[in-house]
């Protein structure tokens, strides 16, 4: 049995091509195996594979790393949401069912909109070696899903430099860092080498516990952010209720068919492979 799956990369939060996070998009008709997914966002090799099921709006929707599924993914989800509204271009807003609950996206002007759930840090103890890690001094430490670590200006967060290794190790599933900006409110950067991502180069999850604090620190619920990875990109965050609103940029990259066929899944099983073109 054969069957070919659609695939989309596109780059979420990006000022201009090349730039941003680039995930790949798979739409699907059914379910394929958990480890059919996770070996083609390993052959991906993105920092996020997106997968969806579903029809007119209404998605469920899952993330994988090269190494991991995840519960949250923000480029992906914007990247998922930009895939839905080319093939349903009647669509204002898409509705993702997902491990972390449910999410959305809105069209809005050039961008698109992400709803998504606040993860405020609480403020912690710097695990022991963090400042070696780094190679440059935290002001203050959070814990929410990832470390949040405060430094005091961008130029610091630019530098840094951290052993993936050491960071592997530290408690969550990712490090922020992060600083005051000097052209926005502020930057960050976010490395998760536990996932598989030595870093990432936007990461949208990571500013529902960013939004949050910087909100809190400068006194406003709207705010302009930059990563500071080697592609770069912008977010524009808004804090409302329980929930942040992440926008930014889509730019599509490439359009193709993945070709699998029976061999893809574990002659053991009992898994069939589904039809999946569409």
């Amino acid at each position: 049995m054969t069957g070919s799956i659609p695939i989309e990369q596109v780059a979420a939060f990006a000022e201009g091509p090349f730039q941003g996070n680039p995930a790949a998009v798979c739409p699907l008709q059914t379910w394929l195996p958990d480890r059919l997914m996770q070996a083609i966002a390993s052959e991906n090799n993105l920092s996020e594979t997106a997968f969806y099921v579903g029809s007119e709006g209404h998605y469920d929707l899952r993330w994988f790393t090269p190494t991991c599924e995840v519960d949250l993914c923000g480029h992906a989800t914007l990247a998922a949401g930009h895939v839905v509204f080319q093939r349903e271009p009647d669509l204002e807003i898409v509705q993702f069912s997902s491990n972390s609950g449910p999410l959305t996206v809105r069209r809005n002007g050039s961008q698109l909109t992400l709803d998504f759930p606040l993860q405020p840090g609480k403020a912690c103890a710097a695990p022991t070696g963090l400042n070696r890690i780094l190679g440059i001094s935290a002001i203050a430490c959070l814990q929410a899903v990832d470390l949040m670590v405060v430094v005091a200006d961008e130029r610091e967060v630019e530098a840094i430099k951290p052993d993936s290794k050491a960071v592997a190790a530290l408690p969550g599933r990712g490090l922020i860092v992060t600083a005051p900006g000097s052209d926005v409110d502020f930057v960050s950067r976010f490395f998760a080498p536990s996932c598989g991502i030595e870093e990432d180069p936007v990461t949208g999850s990571a500013h529902c516990t960013l939004a949050p604090y910087w909100a809190g620190r400068l006194g406003r619920s709207s705010l302009v952010a930059r990563q500071l990875s080697a592609r770069g990109g912008l977010l524009h965050c808004a804090l409302t209720d329980e929930r942040v609103l992440i926008s930014g940029r889509v730019i599509p990259y490439l359009s193709g068919v993945i070709h699998i066929d029976k061999s893809c899944v574990d002659p053991l099983s009992n898994d069939e492979l589904p039809s999946t073109s569409t």
